[in-house]
């Protein structure tokens, strides 16, 4: 859930600011090989693919960029390609998506890195890999050092995307760092091979489950133990946040304050391919556009979420994670409606987060500005808003003529539906005081109308060291003001009233 979705939304909208990341790292040609298996080789005990058609996409870390790209953010790439025809290749598919590749270094002597994936239907029948063992010889490691300080101008956020291929070696890691800190440039890291010393004081590290297992040589199936050394692993090499990948456990974040969980969007898998690359651009784009971290990794594993649905690597699209976001929110509205032992269970989780939490209860029949205005306000109270709504019943037992207007149903889903309301529960007793000493608040909103002695519940929350917040009322704004105006406009006029 995130802290403020109509900001998320906005974000995406508007292409992350279009802020420029710069991808460094090892480029990659994906080429695809689709067929038809409609029979066993008599040659062999092996399927014969009928091809149908080829299909090349950016890899590596020209996925990275192509992610970010689709996001609507300006992109710079540096990295190194053959001077061959799969280079050549490589090249212009990151300028037809507007990429920056003048840093890029053609090398005659290194082959294009390229996978070539056959596939018969949906099912990768083989993978055929081109690429040079080693890093970078020491002339050309030199130049491409020279040439990232003239890329790091104007960058919000730097990547590096490594893949072993020999481009990000410990000397071009470490300088790359350095110049991010001197610059204020944040760096963050798609991590490979089992020492990360040469990721030392980068800002973020975004290893999966496996490649975290195996730079801690801890078993990938103890997870608590494994984001424990992760915690360990952070601290050692001075990495302000390391965000686990864990498949269909979703996605860890490890940072000072804590380990925090992000579970997985249940979507149908048809290749993981990529899917690390989504999530580090999304994070990118999102820290690059002024959000927190926790909603940026939200928002990468809403992205991860669609690219696995995918077969191949497929970069994500602004649309289609606009698309994923409202019906993400249509999702929690309905999750934010909950019984109360769901919501005791949220309050845990939220306090365990150190987040503060703010309650408000009331009617809220015929729901109108003045309503809007009280929960905006109780919002900036605290993190997690709780509206605590009466039932239908509950009202009828006040005695008021004639109410609710509104049925419980429609109220609480209207209440849901506001982007500063975390959860909404309905309470069925005259007082709402049972409902406050199960939840436990550390903020108790009331309108101003009322006076501290006058809130059912004060005492309560007062005792456990929470505070009650008294909003100020928007004059001329209550349900029974508009139920008047409306009886009121009726009886002047009640046949235009009624057409």
């Amino acid at each position: 859930m995130f802290s403020d979705p109509q900001r998320i939304a906005q974000a995406v909208e508007q292409g992350f600011l279009h802020s420029r990341v710069l991808v460094i790292g090892d480029l990659m040609l994906d080429r695809y090989l689709w067929g038809i298996v409609e029979r066993i080789s008599p040659e062999g005990p092996v399927p014969v693919v009928r091809l149908d058609h080829k299909t090349h996409v950016a890899g590596g870390a020209a996925n990275v960029a192509a992610n970010l790209s689709g996001l609507g953010c300006t992109v710079a790439v540096m990295g190194v390609v053959g001077a061959d025809e799969d280079g050549r290749q490589l090249v212009e598919l990151m300028q037809v998506c507007g990429m920056d590749t003048t840093g890029v270094f053609s090398v005659p002597e290194r082959p294009t890195v390229c996978k070539t994936r056959i596939l018969g239907g949906r099912q990768q029948m083989l993978r055929l890999d081109v690429e040079s063992a080693g890093g970078m010889n020491k002339e050309l490691e030199r130049a491409f050092v020279a040439k990232i300080e003239l890329h790091l101008s104007g960058c919000s956020a730097v990547i590096l995307s490594d893949y072993g291929k020999g481009v990000l070696t410990d000397e071009v890691c470490q300088e790359i760092i350095h110049l991010g800190h001197k610059l204020g440039i944040p760096i963050l890291v798609d991590p490979k091979g089992l020492d990360y010393k040469k990721y030392a004081g980068c800002d973020m590290i975004s290893p999966n489950r496996m490649e975290l297992a195996a730079a801690t040589s801890t078993n990938h199936d103890d997870l608590a133990l494994l984001l424990q050394k992760g915690q360990q692993l952070r601290s050692e090499l001075r990495i302000g946040h390391l965000v686990a990948t864990l498949g269909e456990l979703g996605i860890a974040v490890v940072e000072p304050s804590g380990i925090h969980r992000f579970p997985a969007l249940a979507r149908e898998v048809f290749d993981v391919s990529g899917a690390g690359d989504t999530v580090i651009a999304t994070i990118s784009a999102a820290i690059c556009a002024g959000l927190h971290m926790h909603d940026a990794i939200r928002l990468a594993n809403l992205a991860a979420g669609i690219v696995i649905g995918k077969l191949g690597t497929v970069p994500i699209s602004e649309n289609e994670l606009l698309a994923a976001l409202a019906l993400d929110r249509e999702a929690n509205q309905a999750e934010k409606i909950c019984s109360l032992e769901t919501l005791v269970k949220r309050v845990a989780h939220w306090r365990v987060a150190g987040r503060r939490v703010v309650l408000a209860n009331g009617c809220f029949d015929l729901f109108h500005v003045g309503h809007l205005a009280l929960l905006e306000q109780a919002k900036r109270e605290g993190d997690c808003l709780i509206v605590a709504l009466n039932t239908d019943r509950s009202i009828r037992a006040l005695r008021l003529a004639g109410r609710p207007v509104i049925s419980e149903d429609a109220r609480a889903r209207l209440v849901a539906a506001l982007p500063c309301v975390d959860a909404v529960v309905l309470f069925d007793e005259e007082t709402p005081l049972n409902l406050i000493r199960a939840v436990r608040p550390s903020v108790l909103v009331k309108g101003e109308d009322y006076t501290e002695e006058e809130v059912i519940g004060a005492r309560e929350v007062k005792s456990w060291g929470g505070k009650v917040a008294l909003i100020p009322l928007v004059e001329g704004s209550s349900t029974t003001a508009i139920l008047k105006r409306a009886i009121t406009s009726f009886r002047e006029d009640s046949r235009e009233f009624i057409q």
